[in-house]
This record gives structure tokens, sequence and C-alpha cells, in this order.
């Protein structure tokens, strides 16, 4: 009658019969006891009404098809909704490690978790009269606290894809109501980006000065409290092409040469002029992200140098933005255009002997993950074999380090401590790993990962002046008290750009992305 698992209403009508009248008439008394007005859990275990009585399907019941942007394997939307199965995981504190549910692990309200927004979504879905079912300010309530972390994908016992759901939801909502000025702003973060890269000097005093910066704030939605990215002097393909150019002039500036950087140009070469380039053996193609290009420039150079140090020839070649802004405000149909082109012109160069390797968790991963989902079916192939060849920059290395192509010797002796925050994205793949052991090529490094789930940040998220609050508090479980017991000579590494945009603002410390951290090691 009952096995593994609790008997409830399934199940709860047949326990007279199973423990007999004078047992179940006991457990009717305990009950009563503990519980006298019959509010907790009530009808689950005595006076459990039929089974048949609290069916979610009535019999003859039909549900519509869902025509949707994302591709949802064997199943439609509803049906991926239907795989939580209530198993309460997403209610795990910060105590238990992992990620999911990050807004949960700050709030402890059911309402946030990723149980709650599945069983939303799939009530409304199932039962609602209107025509586009999507359509409901109940289900962009419950999924407002989603952070799009991806933790319940790879965490959850079921896979519910909490991200996907979210982000299908809020396509179609937007298709009935419109899309929001902030949601059209960040989505857009690569073409703002560009016009900011114009006059950078401009562009940051508008950013830091406290006036100006609070009326771009208000306008915009976004929390005073938060800082906000800004612009580096150049962009890391702007860099990239004037040193190719230079390359085939056959001229070296003068700051190269000494290993000195120049203020515009960033061409450098700090390491110990000792140590020379391994000859060029493989070649590797650098996908140039908009967060890295526009914000991140030093990363990405020194990323170049490093692979260049370590014997590889870098190449960036023609691709569009990411895509993930368009993806995490929802707005699927952009994301898919985008996705489309970049395997167009990424699928034809990319291949086991010349890999596509991104610096940014966020960016790259949508190779791996929307991408194959976004794809029409006459590119679905062509997708799932460029994704085998795309890789987290510390994947590679720590790749190609087993393979024996990588050298310890290459790197520093001196002892030093690494405290490692993994990308919400990146834990989710189970590449996390793949950080540690790139960190480690200095033989004296030790590193250490943070127990952390999400830094509170997710993109956006944490910019935005109602989300301001729970993204502190979620920093504030974990990770945010650790950074603040470091030692100073202690170094913090974290992937992903708004990681260290979130450990900067909320404890004032300059965390590294593991490739400067690499690089700075060569000797």
């Amino acid at each position: 009658m009952s096995g593994e698992h609790g008997d409830g209403r399934l199940r709860g009508e047949f326990i007279e019969q199973m423990v007999g009248k004078k047992n179940y008439q006991i457990l009717k008394e305990i009950k009563h006891s503990w519980d006298p007005h019959n509010i907790f859990n009530p009808n689950k275990i005595v006076d459990t009404p039929s089974m048949n009585t609290m069916l979610r399907y009535a019999p003859g019941q039909k549900t519509p098809e869902f025509k949707t942007v994302f591709r949802f394997y064997d199943q439609d939307i509803l049906q991926h909704a239907e795989q939580c199965n209530g198993s309460g995981d997403c209610r795990k504190t910060q105590l238990s490690g992992g990620t999911m549910c990050p807004s949960f692990m700050a709030t402890r309200n059911e309402r946030d978790t990723t149980r709650a927004r599945a069983n939303i979504l799939r009530e409304f879905l199932t039962n609602s009269d209107k025509l586009n079912r999507f359509d409901h300010e109940e289900i962009k309530d419950v999924m407002d606290l989603c952070i799009s972390c991806k933790g319940c994908k790879s965490e959850c016992p079921s896979n519910v894809d909490m991200a996907k759901l979210k982000a299908e939801f809020l396509q179609h909502y937007y298709d009935a109501n419109g899309v929001p000025l902030r949601a059209k702003l960040i989505a857009n973060f690569n073409n703002s980006a560009k016009l900011g890269a114009m006059l950078p000097g401009m562009y940051n005093f508008m950013m830091t000065n406290k006036g100006i910066s609070k009326m771009v704030k208000k306008f915009s939605g976004f929390a005073e409290e938060r800082s906000m990215p800004t612009m580096h002097k150049t962009t890391l393909r702007k860099w990239f092409e004037k040193r190719e150019r230079q390359k085939v002039k056959g001229i070296r500036s003068k700051a190269e040469a000494k290993g000195k950087m120049t203020d515009d140009r960033w061409i450098m070469a700090p390491a110990p002029s000792t140590v020379s380039h391994q000859p060029s053996t493989k070649k590797v193609y650098l996908f140039c992200d908009e967060f890295t290009n526009y914000n991140d420039t030093e990363i990405g150079i020194k990323a170049i140098l490093l692979l260049e140090k370590l014997g590889y020839e870098v190449e960036i070649p023609k691709h569009e933005e990411s895509g993930r802004a368009w993806l995490s405000k929802g707005l699927l149909r952009d994301a898919k255009k985008i996705a489309q082109k970049n395997i167009e012109m990424l699928s034809p160069i990319v291949n086991e002997n010349t890999p596509l390797i991104g610096i940014e968790p966020s960016a790259i991963l949508t190779f791996r993950d929307e991408y194959i989902d976004l794809a029409d079916d006459d590119q679905l192939q062509l997708a799932k074999e460029l994704s085998s060849n795309v890789y987290m920059i510390d994947e590679f290395i720590t790749k190609e380090t087993a393979k024996g192509n990588i050298s310890k010797e290459l790197f520093t002796k001196e002892k030093r401590l690494v405290k490692l925050h993994g990308h919400c994205q990146q834990k989710a793949w189970g590449a996390l790993s793949a950080s540690e052991h790139a960190l480690s090529l200095p033989e004296n490094y030790k590193v250490e990962t943070i127990p952390s789930g999400c830094c509170g940040m997710a993109g956006s998220f944490g910019y935005e002046k109602e989300h301001y609050d729970i993204s502190m508090q979620i920093g504030e479980l974990v990770l945010l008290p650790t950074v603040r017991k470091q030692a100073e000579d202690v170094i913090i590494a974290a992937p992903g750009t708004s990681c260290r945009h979130q450990i900067k603002d909320g404890t004032e410390r300059k965390a590294k992305h593991p490739v400067e951290i690499l690089y700075e090691a060569l000797v």
C-alpha cells in the first residue's frame, strides 16, 4: 500500500485498512491532541478524502498546445513545469550548500521557491480562461525573485529549469502587456555600450558623478546605492585589431618591448622578458563577449597574453553579442536571432582543433545551453556540434594541462592562498572544478572554494531598485562575510563579472578573474 514515500493525499484513505481500526483511531487521537484545530497538513494522514477528489486534471480535461520560443524536448512548457514533484529540495538553506534557491534562502518564504514558481505556472497554464494563458499578474509576482541562477537545473531532483521557464513566461507576458522601459535598456546593453565606448570618459563621469548618476539611476529604475559599471578606455576588439595590424607591419611599440602598458593601447607584457612565448602549435578562437569587450577589457587583454604565453595563437572571429542580456529579460525572439547568427558565423570555423573559448561564464555558456534550445530545426545539429567545442577559458586551460600541453614550470613557486567564488551558471554545468584546477597551476597556490551559492547580483537583478535589498541579503548569507574575513594578501577569485561587482560593492575588495591571477603568476 505504501512504499518509500509518505502516504499523504494519494494513499491516506487506505491507512485504516493497512494499520487496522484500533491503531487508526490512535493516530486520530494523536493528531487531535497535537493539532486540535486541524491546521497542520489537514486531511493528509487521517480523515483523508477519497483519492479521486483532489485530482489535478479532471476526466476528459484538455489543455491547449503551447507555441514557445524555446525548444522543450519531447514535452511542452506545461509538461516541463509538471516535472516538479514537490519534493521541496528548493527549500534548503545556505547551511546545506549548493545554489538552489537563492531568494528562498534569503526570504524563507514558500512563494520564493522553485516549487512555488512551477506550481503557479502549472495552475494558470492548466486552468486559465485567457487566450494567452501567460497573461497573469499572479505568475509575474511569484516569478519576480527568480534570479535565473540555473541552480535548479542541476540541483532539483527533477531538473526543473526555472530560468528557462521564467524567460519563456516573460516573452509571452510582454506580448500581452508590452516590454517595460528598464527591460529594454538592460536587454540593449550591447548597443548602449557601443555608444558609451565612443566617449568613455564622458560616460564614466556620468556613471560616477554622484548627482548625475543619481538622476540616471532614478530614470532607469536602478538602486541609488548600487555603483554602476564603467567603460574601459578602449574595447577589447579595438585593442586586438590594432595589435594585429602592428604585427602585420612588423611594429612593436616601445611599451610592449619594455614590458609596460600604454593608456589607450594597452599593449603590455609585464611578465619578465626571460620567459618567451611557447611555440604556437594550436589556434583558439576567443569569444569577445559584450561585458569583456566594453567593461572588463583588461581581463580580456590578459587572457589573450596568457594564452599566447602558453603557446596558443589567439584570434577573435567575427560574431554577434552573446545575447545574455536579452535572455535575462525574457526577450527570447531577439535572443533567438542573435543565437542563429552566431551559430551560422562560428560553426564553419570552430571544431575540436580550433575551439571557441570564453571569459565570462554567463556569455560563453549560452552556446551549451540556450542556443541549442533556440536553434531552428535546420540549425539544431550545427548548434550541438558547436557547443561540444566551446569552453570557458578555465575549462580549456584545465583540459590542456591534463593533456600535458601546459606546464606548471611556467608559473611562480610563490605561496599564495586563493579564495574562489564560482559563477552560478558555471556551477550548474559542473564547471567549477575547472576553475579550481586552473588556479592550482602555480604549484604553491592553495585554492579554497567558498561554500557560497549565488552572489546576489545575478546580472541586472542586483541593480534594480526593488531588488537591491534582497540582492544584498543573498550576498550576506555566505559570500560577503567570508570575503571580509580574509587577510589582505589573500587573492579573491571570481570568474563572473557580476560576482566581482557584488564583491566590490559589498566588501570594497577587488576580486579577480582566474585569467588575471594566472597571468600575474607567470614567471
